[in-house]
């Protein structure tokens, strides 16, 4: 029987934040004030929003992020559609400002190698670097010269010495 604050209700409260958090989903940033009246336009800004990323944040698109540089780019991109622009030109405007690092997903090209090899090539480094420092340890490890003689016999008396003692 467990009393006041046991492990029952522990772990009832535990189950009912984890249910929460599970309920809970991505809190979207967009603001009432920069929407547009037109639900269709809303909708396309809302589907390109999802695909650039917050310049503040670490992989948030500006549709999550409540960066003041999010909420910028959301009235850029807002603003675009509403003057007429297709999806690709509005995105287009954004990646000539910003650059192609605004994508969510970059596209493959020359401009881009780094954002797409980038992280292989340090890691490809660092496993090399690991390489190189595991082979230095084991070529000094199995480099150590035998005993001498006299150095076996000082040993010896040591060891000697130790279990004596």
């Amino acid at each position: 029987m467990s009393g006041a604050g046991g492990p029952g209700k522990r772990g009832t409260a535990a189950i009912a934040l984890l249910v929460l958090m599970a309920l809970a989903g991505p809190a979207r940033a967009v603001l009432p004030g920069e929407q547009l009246a037109d639900p269709k336009l809303e909708a396309r800004a809302r589907h390109i929003g999802a695909e650039l990323r917050c310049l503040v944040c670490q992989n948030q698109s500006i549709d999550d992020s409540d960066a003041a540089l999010a909420s910028d780019l959301r009235v850029i991109l807002r603003e675009r559609l509403a003057a007429g622009d297709t999806d690709r030109q509005a995105i287009d405007f954004i990646v000539s400002r910003y650059g192609h690092y605004v994508l969510l997903n970059p596209p493959f090209e020359p401009e881009t190698l780094l954002l797409w090899l980038g992280p292989a090539v340090v890691l490809l480094g660092g496993g090399v670097w690991v390489a190189m420092m595991a082979r230095g340890r084991a070529g000094v490890i199995t480099a150590a010269a035998p005993l001498t003689p006299e150095e076996r016999e000082q040993l010896a008396r040591r060891l000697d010495a130790e279990s004596a003692s």
